[in-house]
């Protein structure tokens, strides 16, 4: 096969090479190949220097005897009792699907031999593998074994792709109103009659999912329908643990979901994700859809998951039941866009609750009505804040507040109440008089500033009941920017920014004036905007120290905003308003956001969580392990991602990637598993054997190969020869080796060693010595010869030397 040569001062060495398909019998050992060494030296010296010898046999486990891979496949019917197969909701499943170590490769050598010390011929060897000095060993893992946690995070990824809309999957209107027009009338009649919504006795999750299923039932029959209720009502309790509980019935369930501690690393990852906490209702519907993507029905359940649910948000919007799983307060812009909007919906719910109790509660006199969330302006809490409907907004800021919206919210609570407001001369508050706004009743008090009075009455200053400003979820807040944007740099631009952004201003001036009869604006602007006030100490008249304040210079500009609006601004409380939030609007349109989502867009929205999901199972995973390049690779992942989940629409190829990286670690600590368990670490009593046991596993992981501790004799040397056994046993139909133990005694068991290992899969040898060639008087020169012989393949390699000085 390979013929060469070397020459250097006074030697001339020839390489030579055969490769033979079939081995010929008389050369399969030691003897044989000593034979062809011996014949190719020629060398005329008797006797001839000792021949060194260097062997190594390599033999190969594929049959794991008794250690059957230990992952269970889910079972998929126990779900309907909140599980799979121990796989809980919102709990994803990990581990590889096949063992993920195929074979075990053992090495055994012995580097230092010398003809004559030992036989190896065709009938007797000494070579027995176990009195091998060295032992080492590799072990081959399975490409690309399939791996749960990397399977479902995928499947999930490839709904990205899809193009159908929810109504395209399920059937077209599905979910059409059809069932309005059998409703009864008396349905129609009671709403208008009765000013509280409907009472409802029981409300349970199957009586919510009842009118969808029927309407899916009544398009395509029965058994076609992609989820069955069991599976259906399962997931919904799990998302909506309030729905089973009574305490939601009288509306006093609370969302006190509070977020973990600032600086835990889990907290940190969500913002870094962009995607949501990880005990939010976001999080558990991505891995609720993800389960149903796996396990149940696929595409066609996850838009129906996702009607169920849309129709569980109307429910609750209209019978004002909070959202559960979601912190209080406006949309948290770290999140996911979805989970903004479902946070926005539930600051609707909350004002059209409070707005709802507060009617049932006040009567039509000025007692003040605490208005949901509203607090007390303090301190130097600058105004014009941000404003939602900007288009509306744009004529009607400046123009007279009278105008109220057409939503049904917005009556009055009855009569009286508008008389009292024409009694309290809202006419007059229209000239601006401060005398005669003095003679109105004050109203929306929230309560006594303490420390300020009215500049010309001496009054105690009152802090007024005010509306809070508008929640935003970033896509508003984009619209708006745009909004402002487009008005340009121009005089009128600028003024009617101005007047938009200054919406909020104006309705807490005027709860200021509602609240404090006979105000001026100095009085507003020393509550509102203390740093506006300069007080100066000045000497008057009569030689006295007196202070002497004034507004600040850009209060001063003429035609100023605050000027202005406060000249438009008439004493109206907060709760008689025009609000600055229109929840009812808002939620309206957060709920047709909802339903307008393709199960394609969904998954984008969630991809986010159901990746923080991914990394959140492989640290804990990891952990249980422990294994140091994993956490590498894991800090890696999150880096990678943050960067690319922060940025809207990232691209797939770059998804993809951090799909397979996770999906890489998953593989990594199922092989580590899968040792782990073969080499039994966890059964072992005695501290030191166990060490070194995890010691002797991790180190296969990180590296191509490992020498085994002690050889045969060593802890890990003793279970290797154990699985060998085991493993021939099983091949040769013989009994455990424990019942051969009781059966035969020691010293014939010493003679079946032979077959404690199977045939070698590899035979290597290395024959060394330095002889004197081609003549007697030659210089003595290294003469080599490599042999290695497999199942079907034999090559011999050759180094032989020779003097060219004396010969």
């Amino acid at each position: 096969m390979y013929v060469g040569e070397c020459q250097g001062p006074g030697v001339r060495t020839d390489f030579e090479m055969v490769h033979l398909r079939k081995v010929p019998n008389q050369y399969t050992h030691l003897s044989g190949l000593l034979d062809i060494f011996k014949s190719k030296i020629g060398c005329t010296l008797t006797p001839l220097p000792p021949v060194s010898i260097a062997i190594r046999f390599t033999y190969v486990l594929q049959d794991w005897q008794q250690y059957f891979w230990p992952q269970q496949p889910p079972d998929i019917d126990a779900l309907v009792g909140g599980e799979v197969g121990g796989l809980e909701f919102g709990k994803l499943p990990f581990g590889a699907c096949e063992d993920p170590i195929s074979e075990l490769h053992l090495a055994t050598t012995w580097p230092h031999l010398t003809e004559g010390i030992i036989v190896d011929n065709d009938v007797y060897s000494d070579l027995d593998p176990i009195q091998a000095p060295h032992w080492s060993v590799r072990v081959r893992k399975a490409d690309n074994p399939q791996c749960l946690l990397g399977d479902f995070v995928t499947e999930f990824f490839k709904i990205c792709r899809r193009k159908e809309s929810t109504d395209e999957i399920l059937g077209r209107s599905t979910f059409e109103e059809e069932g309005r027009e059998a409703a009864d009338i008396t349905h129609a009649l009671s709403k208008l009659t009765e000013p509280a919504p409907v009472p409802i006795h029981k409300l349970s999750v199957s009586n919510m999912v009842h009118t969808a299923k029927k309407k899916i039932q009544k398009q395509r029959g029965v058994e076609e329908s992609p989820l069955n209720n069991d599976v259906l009502n399962t997931i919904l309790l799990f998302l909506f643990p309030d729905a089973a509980s009574e305490k939601l019935l009288d509306g006093t369930y609370s969302t006190d979901h509070s977020n973990p501690p600032l600086e835990s690393e889990e907290y940190n990852l969500y913002n870094q994700f962009k995607s949501a906490p990880s005990d939010s209702l976001t999080y558990k519907l991505a891995l609720c859809l993800c389960m149903i993507n796996f396990y149940h029905g696929g595409l066609k359940g996850v838009a129906h998951l996702w009607q169920e649910f849309v129709l569980e948000m109307r429910f609750r919007w209209e019978n004002n039941f909070l959202i559960p799983g979601l912190a209080s307060g406006p949309p948290d812009l770290r999140c996911c866009l979805l989970h903004q909007k479902l946070q926005m919906l539930n600051c609707c719910i909350e004002r059209k609750k409070a707005r709802d109790e507060g009617r049932k509660t006040s009567p039509s006199d000025n007692v003040t009505n605490t208005y949901s969330g509203d607090a007390g302006k303090s301190g130097d809490q600058l105004g014009p804040d941000n404003l939602k409907d900007m288009d509306k907004e744009k004529g009607e800021v400046g123009k007279s507040w009278d105008s109220w919206s057409d939503s049904e919210e917005e009556f009055f609570e009855c009569l009286s109440d508008t008389e009292e407001l024409k009694g309290n001369g809202q006419e007059s508050g229209k000239k601006g008089g401060p005398k005669e706004m003095a003679s109105l009743k004050p109203e929306g008090r929230l309560h006594q500033h303490g420390k300020l009075n009215l500049l010309h009455n001496g009054e105690p200053l009152y802090i007024p009941v005010t509306q809070e400003p508008a929640p935003m979820t970033e896509d508003l807040l984009e619209e708006q920017s745009e909004v402002l944007a487009k008005l340009g740099t121009s005089a009128e631009g600028a003024h009617l920014r101005a007047r938009m952004q200054s919406a909020c201003l104006l309705s807490d001036m005027e709860s200021f004036k509602a609240a404090n009869p006979g105000c001026f604006l100095e009085d507003f602007v020393r509550w509102y905007s203390p740093r506006d006030y300069i007080e100066e100490e000045v000497i008057d008249e009569k030689g006295n120290m007196v202070l002497k304040g004034e507004l600040s210079a850009r209060m001063k500009i003429p035609s100023n905003m605050w000027v202005e609006a406060w000249e438009t601004a008439k004493p109206i409380p907060a709760r008689r308003q025009r609000r600055l939030f229109d929840d009812t609007r808002e939620a309206e349109k957060v709920l047709h956001y909802l339903a307008v989502q393709k199960p394609a867009d969904l998954a984008r929205h969630l991809l986010p969580c159901v990746i923080h999901a991914a990394v959140l199972k492989v640290k804990e995973e990891e952990s249980l392990e422990n294994i140091s390049s994993v956490k590498k690779i894991i800090k890696q992942i999150i880096s990678h991602s943050s960067k690319v989940l922060h940025f809207p629409n990232p691209e797939d190829k770059k998804l993809e990637e951090i799909i397979h990286q996770i999906t890489n670690v998953e593989a990594i600590i199922a092989r580590a598993r899968s040792l782990k368990a073969k080499f039994g670490t966890e059964k072992c009593e005695q501290e030191e054997e166990k060490e070194d046991l995890e010691r002797f596993v991790s180190c296969l992981l990180e590296q191509p190969e490992v020498l085994v501790v002690g050889a045969g004799r060593g802890h890990a040397g003793r279970i290797i020869h154990k699985l060998f056994v085991n493993a021939q046993r099983a091949a040769a139909m013989a009994p455990p080796e424990e019942d051969l133990k009781r059966m035969v005694p020691p010293e014939e068991k010493r003679q079946n060693l032979a077959a404690d290992f199977p045939p070698a899969a590899g035979r290597e040898l290395i024959l060394r010595t330095t002889v004197p060639r081609p003549a007697p008087y030659s210089r003595a020169l290294p003469q080599r010869m490599y042999s290695v012989l497999t199942k079907e393949d034999f090559r011999l390699a050759g180094a032989f030397s020779s003097d060219t000085s004396f010969f």
